[in-house]
């Protein structure tokens, strides 16, 4: 097992101080349950900020260090101005209620991303000192967006990880956010990025398509040369310790007072911390509700609310405390007597024991969030009911909805609906009860927190090693082969490697600068360059036929060896099977505004690029899938292009260029060829040994070397002038 460098916002520690002694206490949280195995058996380090110590004396931090490096824990150190604007202030007042569906919430200004950006370089700074050749690299949470890709800038060889653990909300969401690229550009720095749900995935995805154009491939997306693998890993908790914890005689004990004290009345149990997106008011109004309309329950109901404190520093939270207060005071003043009240509601922190005992005594568990990215309290509620007893009532917002799916599902926001799913629990016969629980024990147990651990880390290490990765060289390489060459032949691509994609075929022309450039290099001794495109002869010609290079258009199947040159095409090519595909794509331009059809003289392209970014993306795949059905005991193959859908008859590809430009050069020329996109890869694939193959943009490919764009492929022919 490879050394593990975790790193969150958080140590998995708490700094105690007592009297005049400070000691640092392991945290009992899930991360650092599920973690601590790993970070032990691998000798490796967890960075993260151990909490405010400004106050601790000179001896007392000493103490503190000593202890926390004795846990193999890094501290990185927050002023209390970055605590205040990158955690309290970015972190919590921006992306917390952004990633909640709740953008009424995010300030009108955005102070505080400097702050942010500020101490995820920090972070990153820490973690590179820290790392050795071969760590890999797990990057937890909202606060930390940036870390990974500052991490990939500074240390381009490391295996790296992200996990997202609270919702990744839609497109729709998200796009508005100033800042979006920087943070999502930061999480593509990891090898793979993982969310607690597959909706969470999807929305991810949707936003890497509408914001930075990136479409995603089944589960992974292409990104600067690397395949950034996509997916959802629910996070567990640790059932066997939870079960085992319900099952104590302590336990038990507490459990037979809470009973003895609710006697007569059915139990009831919410607990959350105390934050506007676990919908406590919502949940208090169908309890109201509930006692409204059936009146026989009254006084026969208990609900116990425990709302552990929870960043209490931010001024939203202070507010909705206030209303929590104010609603629970008003129902018990409407619904309580004398004797008891129907909401015991309890503001303070529980630790385990006390959470087991309230788990093992509820009839009903109520687990209604607007909004959670995975929610914990309702996979514990499940272990600590060996019994089989007890129903859970879940949000369909909360992840846990997509695997607990024999809770009681509903919408929180419905208060009429919440109060009928309470009422169906508390009147569910025994027999459904125990059956729906045995269900919901299984899974929590079969997908707890260490089988978490164990398949995010799996799927990382499976990440292929740079050395393994295609197309790692750089520019300065590129160049220095091309200058050391006797006599060389270049293969240039046009479309996305010379000039950049345009929104339509015809607006992609060569500028001034760019014909002049070519020229110029045509001109190198012992150097031929051939243009080899996908595009008409007649455009090829009108644009660039007064050059002295090479020109094949439609993907080889037309050649021009040189200036003044006839245009023969590829023999033994027909053109009959264009009215069997013609329909198909006449109908998918139909329906998908802003698309169309361009026809060339052995091809047929769907051209999208117009199209809205999500929509055109999924009538491509849509369009691909019929034509590979609709073509499959045809001699054609279809093929996927920067936002285009090409069918050419099989055989006729850029590949054919290779051995027409080498006719009549002598042994030992360096072959080069550089391109963009699909096609281009027939043409890396028929070089001699000892090409050089360069490949232009951020897609997978077997080429030797990458540029990053068509301003790098000037430049490195301007390069070759100064020779």
């Amino acid at each position: 097992m490879s050394r593990l460098l975790l790193v969150s916002n958080r140590l998995p520690v708490t700094v105690k101080v007592e009297k005049d002694t400070a000691s640092v206490v392991r945290s009992a949280g899930g991360l650092a349950t599920g973690l601590r195995g790993p970070h032990e058996r691998s000798g490796g380090v967890w960075i993260g900020w151990p909490g405010d110590v400004s106050r601790l004396s000179g001896a007392q931090r000493a103490k503190v260090e000593s202890q926390l490096a004795e846990l193999r824990c890094v501290p990185l150190y927050l002023s209390s101005s970055e605590v205040s604007r990158y955690y309290e202030g970015y972190s919590n007042r921006v992306l917390w209620p952004l990633c909640h569906y709740l953008p009424e919430r995010v300030p009108r200004q955005d102070r505080d991303w400097e702050a942010y950006a500020k101490v995820n370089e920090r972070f990153a700074e820490l973690v590179a000192r820290h790392y050795q050749p071969g760590d890999t690299i797990w990057v937890h949470d909202y606060q930390l967006m940036l870390v990974p890709g500052l991490l990939r800038q500074r240390l381009p060889e490391a295996c790296i990880g992200y996990f997202h653990h609270i919702p990744f909300p839609s497109s729709e969401i998200f796009r508005p956010l100033p800042h979006r690229e920087e943070l999502l550009r930061g999480l593509l720095g990891a090898d793979v990025v993982g969310f607690h749900t597959p909706g969470y995935v999807h929305h991810f995805s949707s936003t890497l398509l509408r914001v930075l154009g990136l479409e995603t491939d089944i589960d992974q997306i292409t990104y600067e040369g690397r395949a950034v693998k996509l997916g959802a890993f629910p996070m567990g908790i640790d059932a066997a310790a939870f079960e085992g914890l319900a099952q104590e005689p302590g336990v038990l004990e507490e459990v037979r007072v809470l009973k003895e004290r609710s006697a007569g009345q059915r139990l009831l149990v919410g607990i959350d911390r105390l934050d506007y997106t676990k919908g406590i008011p919502r949940r208090l109004l169908a309890l109201q509700r509930l006692l409204e309309r059936e009146p026989a329950l009254r006084g026969r109901l208990r609900l116990i609310q425990v709302a552990v404190p929870s960043r209490t520093q931010v001024e939203d939270y202070a507010t909705y405390r206030e209303k929590v207060d104010e609603l629970v005071g008003r129902i018990n003043g409407l619904y309580g007597s004398v004797h008891n009240v129907p909401i015991h509601y309890l503001y303070r922190s529980f630790n385990e024991r006390q959470l087991a005992a309230l788990y093992r005594a509820a009839d009903v568990m109520l687990v209604t969030p607007i909004r959670d990215g995975m929610n914990l309290v309702a996979k514990e509620f499940c272990a600590a009911r060996p019994d089989e007893e007890g129903v859970l009532v879940l949000s369909e917002f909360a992840g846990a909805a997509s695997e607990l799916r024999d809770a009681v599902i509903v919408n929180p926001y419905d208060v009429e609906a919440t109060a009928d799913a309470i009422e169906q629990a508390l009147e569910m016969p025994a027999e459904e009860r125990r059956k729906r629980m045995r269900s919901l024990r299984a899974q929590v147990k079969s997908r707890d927190v260490h089988w978490w651990v164990r398949h995010f880390l799996e799927t990382l290490e499976a990440v292929p090693a740079p050395s393994q990765r295609p197309g790692q060289g750089s520019m300065a390489e590129v160049v220095a082969r091309l200058k050391g060459a006797g006599r060389r032949v270049l293969l240039l691509d046009y479309d996305g490697t010379l000039v950049g994609h345009a929104p339509r075929p015809e607006l992609a022309g060569p500028d001034p600068e760019l014909k002049a450039l070519l020229a110029r290099v045509a001109a190198l001794p012992d150097t031929q360059v051939h243009i080899v495109s996908g595009r008409f002869r007649e455009t090829m010609e009108e644009w660039l036929g007064e050059l002295p290079v090479g020109l094949h258009a439609e993907h080889g199947l037309w050649s021009r060896a040189g200036l003044g040159a006839p245009w023969r095409m590829l023999e033994g090519v027909s053109s009959e099977w264009k009215e069997l595909a013609r329909p198909l794509l006449e109908a998918f331009t139909e329906r998908v505004l802003g698309s169309f059809v361009e026809e060339k003289t052995m091809s047929l392209a769907w051209h999208y690029r117009q199209v809205d970014p999500g929509y055109g993306a999924w009538q491509a795949r849509e369009l691909r899938l019929k034509l590979c059905e609709l073509l499959a005991q045809s001699p054609l193959e279809v093929l996927p292009g920067a936002k285009v859908v090409e069918v050419r008859p099989r055989g006729v590809h850029k590949g054919l260029v290779v051995a027409k430009a080498l006719e009549g050069q002598p042994p030992g020329v360096l072959v080069a060829a550089m391109g963009d996109d699909r096609t281009d890869e027939d043409l890396f694939a028929a070089l001699p040994e000892g090409s050089l193959s360069v490949h232009v943009g951020g897609k997978l490919s077997r080429a030797t070397h990458r540029l990053n764009g068509p301003g790098e492929v000037r430049k490195v022919l301007s390069v070759l002038l100064e020779a």
